[in-house]
């Protein structure tokens, strides 16, 4: 069995924002293997969604605490199902990659993520797998991105053009994940 972690904010004000991505992408990937809708789980505060990718059964969740308490409902997974740290794999928004770059890491620290950092603090280890979606913006002959602050940023909408490329970066997310994390 195999646990993705979907990390972003819930409700409707949060859905289209760069900390979302994580959402964006366990949506992706229940929509390309036809997996049943998400269902909440008050008890883990958890959506989940479980089906098969490649003979393997792989339950997808988002959980619905805010994104730096995302360890409480991943622990409570991990406890109440049985899986383990290495069945887990958590994608998340990562401002450090340039938009659109997918990354795959394993046991690494949380670089600053604090969603991440909540799931590291609640299981006691960081040995479990990553795939980090770039964020970056690009700004043009400008060196403020680098002066850019991360949590200024990753609660404001994408830019009209990269959300033109957002489903190319979710496919690329999905390729990756039935590369990588999903072993027949």
């Amino acid at each position: 069995m195999i646990l993705i972690v979907g990390l972003g904010n819930p409700g409707f004000k949060f859905r289209k924002t760069r900390h979302n991505i994580g959402f964006m992408a366990v949506d992706a990937l229940q929509k390309e293997n036809n997996f049943p809708k998400f269902k909440i789980n008050k008890k883990a505060k958890v959506e989940i969604s479980k089906g098969e990718i490649n003979g393997q059964t792989v339950f997808l969740a988002k959980p619905q605490t805010y994104m730096n308490d995302s360890g409480q409902a991943v622990k409570f997974l991990l406890k109440e199902n049985g899986f383990t740290e290495d069945s887990l794999t958590v994608i998340h928004d990562d401002f450090d990659l340039p938009f659109g770059e997918v990354k795959i890491a394993e046991n690494s620290g949380s670089g600053g993520h604090r969603g991440v950092e909540s799931i590291i603090q609640s299981l006691g280890t960081k040995n479990f797998k990553r795939l980090k979606i770039g964020i970056r913006p690009e700004i043009s002959g400008s060196p403020t991105s680098a002066n850019l602050k991360a949590e200024d940023f990753v609660l404001k909408k994408f830019t009209k053009n990269e959300e033109k490329n957002i489903p190319l970066v979710l496919g690329e997310c999905v390729l990756q994940v039935k590369k990588t994390i999903i072993i027949k």
